[in-house]
């Protein structure tokens, strides 16, 4: 399905903990299937597995405990997957990806352990690339080869929660999805730098996050398709041959609201997506969908989804918030009829 609608390799998380590894199977079954003709690299997510996955450090179930052994141990670890003829490669070197290099207790000191090992059983030479998540920006600093761009990380946006009637108090961001594509279609780079532009196709991870989540306005297959299309003109612009990646953020994250695989509201529509701005089908010259109270989609059981309600604004704007009593009286309510517990 992948294929049929331009996706050219997956770039899989890869779970490693000082030797323990989490959610393997898929990543392990697709190594071990030759049939499976898809090409392939990896991003080491190398931070705090936490229970709402937000990059702090409570509720924390593994940790990364940079252990001096690790930096070895984990490049061999990978030896199988760089060894494989589907692997992705940038000038003939396999393309690793680190999703936290400022984690790293000494990132420049774990890059030459990594280079040293590959070259001494004959892989060769790596590319090393940083994630720019998290206000990193400069994968140089790193002793790194490339960078690849994370939205919706690094944003400086507007946030246009007060104009959004949510059904209750809310503490998160709402930025407009034309902002944050206008931020990253506008970043310029220095010519001898080496970062790989990105997009993501829709955005909202209140699933994990509650009322301090971030929701992305009009994140709709018609934006996604015209922030595509244009970054892939950027990508042809800026490099050549192996150098042309554009990274999509993401296949099936579905906790965060960021999925490309089909779904009830939208259908393959962001698939047919990614196939149209491959194509260079050119279909749209602008932002679609740029307001906020202009994309009210019927649901498709005919009435508003909660989303829609909640995420996408109304024409009716809310005038009163809930005072601190009222507040105060739902917290009651709702602990004393056991609803706070459910």
């Amino acid at each position: 399905m992948a294929k049929d609608h331009g996706i050219d390799g997956f770039c899989y998380y890869y779970y490693w903990f000082s030797g323990h590894r989490l959610l393997e199977q898929p990543l392990d079954a697709m190594l071990a299937d030759a049939d499976l003709d898809m090409p392939f690299c990896l991003c080491w997510a190398n931070e705090n597995w936490t229970r709402a996955w937000d990059a702090g450090n409570t509720e924390i179930l593994i940790a990364q405990e940079y252990r001096d052994d690790d930096d070895l141990n984990f490049i061999k670890s990978l030896e199988p997957f760089f060894r494989d003829p589907r692997y992705i490669r940038v000038n003939g070197k396999p393309l690793l990806l680190v999703y936290r290099p400022q984690h790293l207790p000494d990132a420049k000191a774990s890059v030459k352990t990594w280079r040293k090992y590959c070259r001494d059983v004959g892989i060769g030479e790596i590319q090393v690339t940083a994630a720019l998540t998290h206000n990193n920006w400069d994968y140089r600093q790193f002793d790194f080869d490339a960078g690849v761009e994370f939205p919706p990380h690094n944003m400086r946006v507007d946030d246009f929660s007060p104009e959004l009637p949510f059904a209750q108090d809310w503490n998160g961001f709402a930025p407009k999805m034309s902002d944050i594509g206008d931020l990253y279609l506008n970043r310029e780079r220095e010519e001898k730098e080496t970062v790989y532009r990105g997009v993501f196709p829709s955005w909202d991870n209140t699933a994990r996050r509650g009322d301090l989540g971030t929701i992305i306005l009009n994140g709709t297959p018609e934006n996604y398709e015209y922030w595509l299309s244009e970054t892939l003109k950027k990508a042809c612009q800026e490099h050549e041959g192996d150098e042309r990646l554009v990274f999509i953020n993401a296949w099936n994250e579905w906790a965060e609201g960021c999925h490309l695989e089909p779904c009830q509201r939208y259908g393959h529509a962001f698939l047919e997506a990614t196939l149209h701005a491959k194509a260079e089908s050119n279909r749209y010259a602008k932002w679609p969908h740029q307001g906020i109270a202009e994309h009210l989609y019927r649901s498709p059981f005919g009435r508003r989804s909660a989303y829609e309600m909640s995420a996408l604004g109304t024409r009716l704007k809310s005038k009163h918030k809930k005072n601190a009593i009222k507040r105060g009286f739902r917290a009651v309510r709702d602990t004393l009829n056991g609803r706070r517990f459910r």
